[in-house]
């Protein structure tokens, strides 16, 4: 991993880990959609990242400290990755990076839902997202029923969202 870095200011030590296109995508991807396969990661994202690029950025964030990477017990040709403590408490910062852009770029209401909410439910609900990534990847106690969690809430608000524009996507235009 580099070590030489051009300032020991924190904001360009951050920019360092993720100033490229894609970390940020793939931690989006597992913190959010709760991918943790490479397939998952590489045709999950809408963003379209080719299988090198995903590869090189999956190993940069493990040599950083952001992910680890075990074999998956469920298919011996499968790795599962899995977000650290250090990646976890991203979630204030990405709920923050979500909200500046649905107020000043040009988002749609589909792919922002999940911005607002974790607006609206601000650190109370960041905090418990964390917890029960905690459980998720790091194995600690959550006494979350699976169907209450925050990703479940994000989830259902984003369908939502689908659901009620879905009939106006397939409006005739008047003749």
């Amino acid at each position: 991993m580099k070590t030489d870095h051009r300032s020991g200011c924190p904001i360009n030590l951050s920019l360092e880990v993720f100033g490229d296109r894609w970390s940020l995508i793939i931690l989006r991807d597992m913190i959010f959609g709760g991918k943790r396969h490479f397939r998952e990661l590489l045709n999950g994202s809408i963003e379209g990242i080719a299988s090198n690029i995903l590869a090189d950025r999956l190993k940069r964030l493990m040599e950083l400290g952001m992910l680890t990477k075990a074999d998956d017990p469920s298919h011996k040709q499968k790795a599962i990755y899995s977000l650290t403590e250090m990646a976890i408490t991203l979630v204030p910062i990405l709920a923050h990076l979500g909200a500046w852009g649905r107020v000043w770029l040009p988002v749609s209401e589909e792919l922002s839902i999940r911005a607002e909410l974790l607006e609206r439910g601000g650190p109370p609900m960041w905090d418990k997202f964390m917890d029960e990534l905690r459980h998720e990847h790091l194995g600690a106690p959550s006494d979350t029923p699976a169907n209450a969690t925050v990703r479940a809430t994000l989830q259902a608000g984003y369908e939502a969202v689908v659901a009620r524009k879905a009939p106006e996507a397939r409006r005739e235009p008047a003749a």
